[in-house]
């Protein structure tokens, strides 16, 4: 059984910065780093545009609560949850 970690990140879209698409790339380079270090398994972003949805595997959810705030836009958070899950297929 393979063990994951979901964190959905939830922006607050009414107090975006000028450098926004500066901040977006910089997000980029984190999750590919993350993404080569096989701890990010998925990165969904959310339809309305305003977060993102990010499974983690191989990590606990102490790590994850540590990585998270390193992300760019985690500054920009309105919230994020964590959820601890369990892959049944």
């Amino acid at each position: 059984m393979m063990n994951r970690v979901q964190a959905i990140l939830t922006l607050d879209m009414e107090n975006i910065p000028s450098n926004f698409q500066e901040i977006i790339k910089h997000e980029q380079e984190v999750v590919a780093q993350w993404k080569a270090e096989g701890i990010l398994e998925h990165l969904f972003l959310r339809e309305a545009k305003n977060g993102a949805v990010l499974i983690f595997k191989d990590i606990d959810e102490a790590k994850v609560r540590e990585l998270m705030p390193t992300l760019p836009l985690y500054k920009l958070k309105k919230s994020v949850e964590y959820f601890s899950l369990m892959q049944q297929f």
